[in-house]
Formats: structure tokens, sequence, C-alpha cells
């Protein structure tokens, strides 16, 4: 069969044909485990619906930043403006480190890699690595890019005003529906993203908790120090974050997708591959 090159770019129609379909198929079939019936086994653990939980998880988070409006709301930006300039120009840089392009590109990055391979020329136990890695970088993109897009939306709604903005330091100052930056206060994105990483990643890896937590932590203390948000901003950011987390870490073991469920209700993660059969499966892929 004669090949003709498309003329713009010299590409032959049947590689950039075999190309995307390779891309639609490695999409569908991500979508589609994704969407796939729950295992029957996750009702009787109790994991089939959080709606109860989810309800008493708001009304403590609700319950918890209404109070700290009216304990430490305004004493805390009191607090951050008589801090040192240099502490106050240090913690600038290290807010910075909490925006979700640090993680979001890169996750989105290797999973448009993974796209682009054509998994059915690789031998099955590369497959399966490759299955694996897929599921592991889609649940941590969507556990830290699906609460940031919700955040995005309730704080604009609730329009809350940061407390560098003239005239209203007062944390009671809002002004709903209010798409303006110096009105979107409540919840702290930062906040949202990095507790969501903290969840996401230190379920995936349990060994990263603990660091991971410390630097969400810090990332938090940050915003409040640069009076971009008030004390009770960063908890519901924070609270947000975690609670989509976990959510979306429940919808992925309920169909065994990178986490296991057992009858105590507990929910583990599957081994990984190792960065050795990582190594070796993208040299047989090179190779190739």
């Amino acid at each position: 069969m004669t090949v003709f090159p498309h003329k713009p770019t010299g590409v032959p129609v049947q590689v950039r044909s075999g190309l995307m379909e390779r891309i639609v198929r490695n999409m569908t079939i991500g979508l589609s485990r994704l969407v796939k019936t729950p295992h029957r086994e996750a009702a009787y653990w109790g994991l089939g619906r959080p709606g109860r939980g989810v309800i008493l998880w708001a009304t403590g988070a609700l319950i918890l930043c209404v109070a700290m409006m009216y304990i430490i709301d305004a004493d805390s930006i009191v607090w951050a403006r008589t801090l040192p300039a240099w502490f106050r120009r240090a913690s600038s840089v290290v807010t910075d480190l909490g925006l979700s392009g640090w993680f979001l590109y890169p996750l989105g990055l290797a999973l448009v890699v993974i796209a682009f391979i054509d998994t059915n020329r690789l031998p099955l136990r590369a497959r399966a690595t490759v299955a694996t890695m897929s599921v592991r970088l889609g649940f941590l993109f969507i556990a830290i890019g699906l609460p940031g897009i919700f955040v995005t939306i309730l704080k604009h709604i609730i329009g809350r005003a940061r407390p560098f903005v003239p005239g209203h330091a007062d944390p009671f100052a809002y002004s709903p529906f209010n798409w303006s930056a110096a009105y979107a206060s409540m919840p702290s994105g930062h906040a949202t993203t990095v507790f969501a990483v903290a969840v996401a990643f230190g379920a995936a890896f349990p060994k990263l908790r603990l660091p991971l937590f410390a630097y969400a932590v810090i990332i938090g203390v940050s915003r409040v120090i640069v009076t971009a948000h008030h004390p009770s901003d960063v908890v519901a950011g924070a609270l947000l974050g975690m609670g989509t987390a976990l959510l979306v870490r429940r919808w992925f073991a309920i169909r065994r997708l990178g986490f296991a469920a057992g009858p105590d209700g507990r929910i583990r993660p599957y081994a990984g591959p190792s960065l050795q059969r990582i190594k070796a499966v993208a040299a047989d892929m090179f190779a190739k």
C-alpha cells in the first residue's frame, strides 16, 4: 500500500491517524475505568455511599470556621502585620510553593505522555506497569485538581474580602458573587491545594505523609502572614482539600483502582511498580 505524505508537514497520513487512534483508545480505556460499576463488596463494607460522613464533615467544618471568625481572625491579621518585614518577604516566596501548577502540570504532562504509548506493542508485564502508573497518576491529578476547581468557583460566590483590601480588615466584610480576586478570600485556594496534595500523595505513598502535612501547614500559615487570608479561610480550604481528596480515594478504592478496601473499611494502596521496573519499561519502549 502506498502511503502519501501530508503536504504541510510531510508526516505520513497513516502515522498521524494511528497516533490519534492510539490516544483516543488510551483515553477511552482510562475514563471507562473511572466510571465502571463499583465492586459489590463495597456496599457491605460501608464504602458505597459516604453521604452521612460528608454531612458530618461539612457541618463540623462550618461550625469551626464560624467560631474562628469571631475568635481569632481579626487578631491574627493584626499579629501578622507586626512581624518583621524580612519575615513577611520570605513568607511571600514560600507561599508560592503552594500553587497548584507545581503538581498539576507535571502530573498532566505525565498522563499525556502515557496517552501516546502504544501499549499493544508492549509485553504483558510492561503493559501492567504502564496501567498501574496511569491509575496512580490519574488519582493524584483528580484528587488535587477537583477540589481546586470547586474552591475557585465557591470563593467567588462567597465573596469574602481579603485582609489586605483597604477598609475591609473586618473579617465579616463580604460581597457575594464578586469575581474580583480581592473578594476571593474564603476558602483559601493554596490551602485547598496543599492539603489535597498531602492527602493524595500520602494515600499513594504513606511514608510521605508526615513531611507532606508539615509542608501543608507551613503554606497555610504563610497565607495568613502575607495577609492574603484569614485563618478561617485557610482552615476551610484545608478541610475542603482533604475531604475531597478522601472522596476521590474512596471512588478509586470501590472500583479497585490503585487502592484496596477491606472488610474493616480501611483503604490501602496497592503496591506500585519499582523505579527499576519503570526504567526497564522505558528502555523497552525506546528500544522499539
